[in-house]
């Protein structure tokens, strides 16, 4: 059997760097298929869609909001052409009625342990319009290792320099963000995979850098040490979100690899300053995540917070507008007061307005929004700040001798190591 797995185009917000890490929801999909499947996978973020490739069923895996028309286009390419189509995705569970007109079949929920019944199904012509997991979590056992095989790597290059591969040790959490649809997706109960499972796919992984793109890992701070720990002996250089800042624990996650962390910064306490500075002081990179447009925000609360990460030394900022997407808390509150204007899912990229804020204008916020990027990056370029960051990740690549670039020559030509060694 062929099929055919696409994860569709979204577009990038203006001013972001123009590169692309290879999607890991596709690929974690993958492994859950029955191994007669024969598997083919196009990311049209890199690659062009061929609509006449021969295939028995196609599956498209969303993520973002800003995938779903995209995704939902592709279908009706497909479905026109006499192919059966199946949705997937975190996307897919925002918008899963919207989606079920673009479908012949819409899956809810993770795949593991599931598909065997879908494939089933599709070779009977009983395919269901609907499947839903959701409620049921599979055994977090069952979650195989990703087919990384599938994506071609050389287009997940920037200037010669290889993107980092995607991981997760991890799923649903037990925070319950406002404007987070985690919860919903993933459920409220923090699950890790078994560390032999974790330390099966680490083993598999050839890419020296990763992104661990577990929600949270200040989970559990046992299974967080635990994790260090078995995470050590490969030396890879990862990212992730939030750690715990216990000394203990950031000692074990610099002993990992930890290259940087994101952190939300959501307010200018002295708590915020010192925990930035522990980060710090463990050699770790931080990559504030600041959100605008909350409820509390008032205008001056978001010039006074732009003015704060200038203060504590970030190394990287990313800004966010409030985005109400379906499911969340947030959604269901807005809706419900009648303050989403727009309902434009290729608008909800955390970029622009869509709500209409309590203190202050839907056009105010956006200019405060733009303001935000321009003033944190006005001394520096974003480019630059990234670039510096890289920098720190090689030198220490290159003391432990683990340093392997991709295409040593272009990498040379794009930034040039005398470069790299005075900017560090």
């Amino acid at each position: 059997m062929k099929l055919k797995l696409i994860y569709p185009k979204w577009e990038k917000l203006p001013g972001q760097t123009t590169f692309n890490l290879p999607p890991h929801g596709p690929v974690a999909f993958a492994a859950a298929l029955p191994e007669y499947v024969d598997v083919s996978f196009t990311d049209e973020n890199v690659e062009a869609i061929d609509f006449d490739d021969e295939c028995d069923l196609v599956a498209i895996s969303m993520m973002l909001s800003t995938q779903v028309k995209r995704g939902w286009e592709i279908a009706d390419c497909f479905r026109c052409r006499g192919k059966k189509v199946i949705f997937g995705g975190i996307a897919v569970m925002l918008h899963a009625e919207d989606t079920l007109a673009h479908a012949d079949s819409v899956f809810l929920g993770e795949a593991e342990g599931r598909m065997e019944e879908v494939l089933n199904d599709f070779s009977r012509g009983e395919l269901k319009h609907l499947y839903n997991y959701m409620m049921r979590p599979p055994d977090i056992a069952l979650v195989g290792v990703a087919r990384r095989d599938l994506y071609k790597k050389e287009l997940y290059n920037h200037k010669g320099v290889q993107m980092v591969d995607l991981f997760h040790a991890s799923r649903g959490c037990r925070f319950s963000c406002y404007p987070c649809a985690v919860t919903y997706l993933g459920g409220r109960a923090f699950r890790p995979r078994p560390m032999d499972k974790v330390i099966e796919e680490l083993s598999t992984i050839d890419n020296n850098r990763l992104f661990i793109v577990d929600n949270s890992l200040a989970q559990n701070k046992e299974w967080e040490k635990e994790l260090f720990r078995a995470m050590e002996p490969f030396k890879k250089k990862w990212i992730s979100h939030t750690i715990e800042d216990d000394p203990e624990i950031l000692n074990l996650a610099a002993r990992a690899g930890c290259w940087y962390v994101y952190q939300a910064v959501y307010d200018t306490s002295d708590y915020i300053k010192e925990r930035i500075k522990r980060y710090h002081d463990h050699g770790l990179g931080v990559e504030g995540t600041v959100l605008l447009g909350l409820d509390n925000q008032t205008e001056d609360d978001i010039k006074r917070l732009i003015d704060f990460l200038l203060e504590v030394d970030l190394d990287l900022a990313e800004f966010t507008v409030l985005t109400p997407f379906p499911q969340t808390k947030a959604y269901n509150d807005m809706l419900r007061q009648g303050r989403i204007f727009d309902f434009d899912w290729n608008h909800y990229n955390a970029g622009q307005v869509v709500f209409t804020p309590r203190n202050m204008s839907a056009d105010r916020l956006q200019e405060l929004y733009e303001s935000a990027w321009t003033t944190f990056y006005g001394d520096e370029s974003q480019e630059a700040k990234m670039f510096r960051l890289f920098c720190n990740v090689v030198m220490r690549e290159m003391n432990e001798g683990t340093y392997r670039p991709r295409n040593r020559e272009l990498i040379n030509k794009s930034f040039g190591m005398d470069v790299v060694r005075k900017i560090v």
